[in-house]
């Protein structure tokens, strides 16, 4: 029995060839050869198991909003999370998460409850399970200040909570970017605040990025990770290389740190532009900027 043999042997629906650049923010990427969406933990075990199986790699996509896909697509499966995933719970003043929900509803969420803790990562455009992996911050704040734990499916297909003390979160990372497990949920432990406060607090966050960072093209966020000392985008600029192309990537003339599909951009178009961003930089100012978008895909 095959792959999607499994798959209908357990109403798990799946697309075959579908392309990338129609779930990643950049709007980049060729086909993955299958797309399976999973609403719940027992899908998700049999879809992984099933993979396994049959030697067949597999990831799971968020919001696809940090990920450069190769133009030649994804070999073996992309597994959404749906369903389950996507729901939000409040207790008091703990939330808890699905991996496959935005983390702006994440936000809007513990605004409707008046808690207090989320605004800086109200406009941040990702999922929830995303914003773990990467411990996703901005201005000021990260996921770390107010994770309480993580819930994960290991490579064995247990399922287990994870304290956030454990799970070491640091500057864009954690220990799910090389312990092979799968974040399902997170919790959040928050605190009482003013709804008012709170609104014009996330207002405040969502202009600062309508005004500064080029929204109305296609990217994936902030390309570089914050070199120490120095700030990336500020580097960039210095070097004269804002608005500078390759292909259809565009180094931001609006925020230096960032790449946008000004249109038809390919994988290796924005690679190239990295690269030469990364080189000029370095030659330059003596830093060099280590990427924070992850490229994936064949040819990785």
């Amino acid at each position: 029995m095959n792959l999607t043999d499994k798959l209908n042997k357990s109403n798990i629906p799946y697309v075959l060839n579908e392309p990338m650049s129609a779930h990643t923010t950049f709007k980049i990427g060729g086909a993955a050869d299958i797309m399976i969406t999973v609403r719940s933990v027992e899908e998700l075990k049999t879809a992984v198991s099933a993979c396994k199986d049959e030697n067949i790699p597999y990831m799971i996509l968020g919001n696809g909003s940090n990920l450069l896909v190769s133009d030649d697509g994804i070999e073996g499966a992309v597994i959404v999370l749906d369903g389950d995933f996507k729901e939000i719970t409040v207790d008091g003043d703990t939330i808890t998460a699905g991996a496959g929900a935005k983390l702006s509803k994440l936000c809007t969420v513990a605004l409707d409850e008046a808690l207090s803790g989320l605004e800086f990562a109200y406009g941040i455009p990702g999922s929830v399970g995303g914003a773990v992996y990467m411990n996703a911050g901005a201005y000021g704040g990260e996921m770390k200040d107010v994770l309480l734990s993580a819930i994960a499916l290991t490579a064995d297909g247990e399922v287990h909570e994870i304290p956030a003390a454990a799970l070491q979160l640091g500057y864009r990372t954690s220990v799910f970017k090389t312990n092979g497990e799968i974040i399902l949920f997170s919790k959040y432990q928050l605190h009482k605040g003013d709804k008012t406060a709170i609104k014009e607090h996330m207002d405040d966050v969502m202009n600062r990025r309508k005004t500064k960072q080029p929204l109305e093209y296609p990217s994936a966020g902030s390309v570089f990770k914050r070199p120490e000392g120095a700030f990336a985008g500020t580097l960039i600029e210095q070097c004269g290389l804002k608005g500078r192309t390759v292909g259809g990537a565009q180094v931001s003339e609006k925020h230096a740190g960032f790449i946008i599909n000004i249109g038809g951009a390919t994988c290796d178009d924005v690679m190239n532009l990295v690269k030469l961003v990364q080189e000029t930089v370095k030659a330059e100012t003596g830093y060099f900027l280590e990427r924070e978008i992850i490229r994936t895909g064949r040819g990785e």
